[in-house]
């Protein structure tokens, strides 16, 4: 496979060379790869020091964000998200962490507000679902949701979103020894997974409008669907994909890309100001490294390369 980007000059991953590579690495050796952080001291890992050595703000900035004052004060940041994503956001069960890029770009954002340094503990977690994330915003049973969350005007109506703090697109999953699907022009007939209410419904029903889709309301259900051959393909964001891959010798992931999906970071619509904050914090995590350190540490473990430049604040419609 190539190494083209998946946006030319563009924010995007390596596109080719993440399933290139992921897939090798998941090809390569017996075991799974562990989470990032996995198996590290507690609160010596360097997954742990990247968190803790985030900025933090300054009492002006959250002064300025009743959403941020309110975080402040509880200690903590209430994410809606999963434990269950390879690279992004996955709990070690050997030791109940949560790590990955999501989740340590949640757990800096709590260090940033709160100054604390126990990293474990700088969120609390509840499991969202494609179907769950707006009500659980709207609600306020959660502050702000990381989730490879793709950010679009549609949503941006029920909630805000900051960012986007990374790029993904609709990617294909077949079983491993799947010959005949590489491509979405491939898709034509066949039948094919994908989440309920995620972006990739929509993409198909305009790219391949006579597929048969089926819809399921996880990502665990989608690959299981695929390795049982209930369906030929599975349709996602590429990120979870390749996660998924990474840890998952049955499937792999096929193609290019055929979609632009911008991650943004779920919050309350209209609330305490608190867009303006996270946009302000990602913005220093961009400028200061934080951002290219946590990506080398978590994506960048099965990624080669230096990390990608982070896409620009604003710059996605309904962001």
């Amino acid at each position: 496979m190539s190494s083209t980007v998946l946006r030319r000059g563009g924010p995007a991953v390596a596109a080719a060379a993440l399933v290139s590579v992921a897939l090798a690495a998941c090809g390569s050796s017996g075991s799974t790869p562990q989470p990032p952080g996995a198996g590290a001291g507690s609160g010596g890992s360097s997954y742990d020091s990247i968190i803790t050595g985030g900025p933090k703000a300054d009492a002006s900035a959250i002064s300025a964000s009743s959403w941020a004052q309110a975080v402040q004060k509880q200690g903590y940041l209430r994410r809606g998200g999963t434990d269950t994503g390879p690279l992004f956001s996955l709990k070690d069960p050997a030791t109940g962490r949560v790590t990955g890029f999501d989740a340590g770009l949640s757990q800096m954002l709590a260090h940033y507000i709160t100054g604390r340094t126990d990293v474990p503990n700088l969120e609390k977690l509840t499991i969202t679902t494609v179907d769950t994330r707006e009500t659980l915003l709207q609600n306020g049973t959660v502050d702000a949701v990381f989730a490879t969350y793709t950010i679009t005007p549609a949503r941006a109506q029920k909630v805000d979103f900051a960012g986007p703090y990374y790029e993904s697109g609709d990617a294909i999953m077949v079983k491993k020894d799947n010959s005949t699907i590489t491509s979405v022009d491939d898709l034509h007939g066949k039948k094919v997974a994908t989440e309920s209410n995620s972006t990739a419904a929509l993409a198909l029903k305009q790219k391949v409008p006579d597929a048969q889709v089926t819809l399921f309301q996880t990502d665990e259900e989608c690959q299981a669907a695929v390795q049982q051959g209930r369906v030929d393909a599975y349709v996602l964001d590429q990120g979870i994909l390749v996660s998924d891959a990474s840890t998952n010798k049955q499937v792999k992931v096929v193609g290019q890309p055929f979609t632009q999906e911008p991650y943004g970071i779920g919050l309350p619509k209209d609330q305490g100001g608190a867009k303006q904050f996270v946009n302000d914090f990602l913005k220093k995590i961009y400028s200061d490294g934080s951002w290219a350190k946590l990506w080398k540490a978590t994506i960048g473990t099965i990624v080669s390369g230096n990390p990608p430049t982070p896409p620009t604040i604003g710059s996605a419609p309904g962001s």
